[in-house]
């Protein structure tokens, strides 16, 4: 079995530009997973807050999450290491 690294997807280009959504960092508000957890493609893996909104962001891979990166409260951003899956 191979491990897949999730990571933090790019934000939409409105987000930049209109200032009404990132009007501040964006952060962890919930993990939807655990170490153990056996997820499919396109499961929700945790919710994001910017500010103004939330946004679930799904895992593009399905497997057992061997590790998480982010904790509840985190800044994060694009690109930046979410969950470790074992492929199924």
């Amino acid at each position: 079995m191979s491990t897949l690294s999730i990571h933090m997807p790019k934000y939409p280009e409105c987000w930049e530009s209109c200032g009404s959504c990132a009007s501040g960092n964006v952060f962890i508000l919930e993990l939807l997973v655990k170490p153990g957890d056996m997820i499919e493609r396109d499961d929700n893996i945790l919710t994001l807050e910017t500010g103004k909104i939330s946004l679930d962001i799904p895992s593009p891979y399905a497997g057992r999450v061997v590790e998480i990166h982010v904790i509840e409260g985190d800044t994060v951003n694009a690109g930046a290491l979410l969950v470790t899956l074992e492929s199924a």
